[in-house]
Order: structure tokens, then sequence, then C-alpha cells
């Protein structure tokens, strides 16, 4: 854990560039490190690219270190991001403060270098080992893209995101095309290779930073295509379907190709729609049952 934590980004706030030189020269051996003179340049660089650790000076002009630290944690994106004032207070009210917005500890002024060092250290691997288990509760074990939780978060967000701002969004549900007839002729290993590299090659398909691929179970996958029409939908869900063709990987249980396939489902949201996910899964799992029941390897969507 220690060697991993060599990879780790700190960000240093201080509007005293003698004091960040000071921590820079402590940490710089064993951290990658960013310097903020300010409470607003902090944000900045925060929201530019979360760094794994704050160390934050509490007494600055215009935004102190109390409001940065409040802005952040009132932010989904980075109140996970630790938080430890440097300061030279030493007053209870104002760590007590400090504490209940949301920072994990104080290191109190003058700095003494081996204890920042063993408290940055130990609060850099304790967010390395809480992201491991936060990944390991949102990714799938076998293929490594999102799981069936993660993508129901996601929807969730999506639809009062949809509903919000009255975008489309769309759903994709696809099955691989006999998939039992598949592991019983191949063994279970192969179909375990076979899921991973389908899942591979459709999350490399997928070209937009805000759709998301996930593993919904066994064979099954979902795709969420947010600000996409039935079309656009409809597009992506033969690209995906031709793309698990091209893979060609070999099939003798199949009734409809001698290579893998998959039939995929595709639903669309519309305005005057429930305001519900179960509805809109619904959609697409009947678009779904659809391909299957008019022959398989096709995509089929209900409007």
């Amino acid at each position: 854990m220690f060697d991993e934590t060599k990879r780790a980004t700190v960000l240093l706030v201080d509007d005293v560039p003698a004091n960040l030189s000071l921590l820079s020269s402590i940490l710089r051996d064993d951290y990658r490190i960013q310097l903020a003179t300010s409470g607003a340049k902090a944000l900045e660089l925060v929201a530019a690219g979360a760094p794994d650790l704050i160390l934050l000076d509490v007494m600055m002009p215009e935004m102190d270190g109390h409001e940065v630290c409040r802005q952040l944690k009132s932010n989904p994106v980075t109140r996970d991001i630790p938080v430890l004032f440097v300061t030279a207070q030493n007053q209870v009210d104002d760590e007590e403060l400090g504490l209940t917005l949301g920072a994990m500890d104080y290191i109190h002024k003058p700095i003494s270098p081996p204890i920042i060092k063993a408290r940055v250290r130990n609060h850099i691997c304790l967010k390395l080992q809480t992201d491991a288990l936060k990944r390991l509760s949102l990714f799938d074990g076998l293929t490594s893209i999102p799981n069936r939780r993660h993508f129901d978060d996601t929807l969730d967000n999506e639809m009062q995101r949809a509903i919000r701002t009255q975008l489309p969004l769309s759903l994709l549900m696809i099955d691989v095309d006999y998939f039992k007839p598949f592991n019983d002729h191949y063994g279970h290993g192969t179909g375990d290779a076979c899921l991973i590299q389908i899942a591979q090659a459709m999350q490399a398909a997928m070209n937009r930073p805000m759709d998301l691929l996930a593993r919904y179970g066994g064979e099954e996958f979902v795709a969420l295509l947010p600000g996409t029409s039935l079309e656009g939908a409809s597009n992506v869900a033969e690209s995906l379907r031709q793309t698990v063709a091209n893979l060609r990987i070999p099939h003798a249980g199949s009734a409809i190709a001698e290579h893998v396939t998959i039939s995929v489902g595709v639903a669309c949201r519309a305005q005057n729609d429930p305001k519900s996910t179960s509805f809109m899964l619904r959609r697409a799992d009947q678009a779904l049952y659809q391909a299957k029941q008019s022959g398989r390897n096709q995509v089929r969507h209900i409007a």
C-alpha cells in the first residue's frame, strides 16, 4: 500500500508561499504535489482533477479554509476527498468547526515533518483502501465493467436529469444468444472468457463518456444513453450487435449462427411516460423479448 501512495496527488493550499515551499519540501519525494495560493485557485484545481488529499490552511484572505472545505463537502464529486487543516490556531472551537465541516484531521503549526508525513501517509492509505472497496462494490468482478448496482444508481440519476431537462433518455437491454448451450458445449471457463471479450468490445464501441455499459446479470448487459433519441439509440444498438458479431467467437450450440451473437431491446423515455425507472426497464425488456421471438441476432425497439 505504501508503494501505491507514491502515485497519489496532494494539493497544498496556503496563501503564504514560504509555507507552501516548506510543505512541498517535506512531501514532494513521496507524492505528486499541486500548489494553490488561494481558496479559489484550490477549487479550480480540484475541478480540473481531484487530488487524493488536500492540506488546507485555515486563515486565508477572501475565502478561508473553512469555506473551501464547506464547498468541497457540499459537492458529490469532491466530498470524499480527505481534507487536513494546517493551522496556527489552537482553539477547540476552531478545530470543532473544521471537523464538523468534514475535515479528517487537524495539523497544528509549527509543522513537524515526521508528524505531517505520518498523518498524510495514513490518510492516503485509508483513502486508497476506501476507493478499492468502492470500486469492488460498483464494478463487475468478471468483466471489470460497471455492475447492476452502479447501473441502477446511474439510471436513477439520469432519469431525474431527463425529467428536469426534458431531454431524451434511452436504454438498451442486451442478451447473448444461446449462452447456456455455449457454456454446456465449451465449459464455464470459456463462457467467462466469452463474456469478458464481449464486454470489452462493447465498452470500446461506446464512444461518449456519459454513456454507461454495465453487466446486468449472467449473460445480460445494459447500456444507458443520456440525451439520445430512439433513432440514435437504435443505431448504437446495431453498432454493438455488429461489434459482437465481428468478434467471430465460435458457437457450435447456436441455432442461428456459427459464432456468438447478441439480441438487443431498445427503449426511449417519452416526455409523457411515467416518471419511474421500472417502466423504462420493462419497455426495454419487452423489446428484447421481441428481438428473441423474431429470431435473435437483431435489434428491436419500443417507441
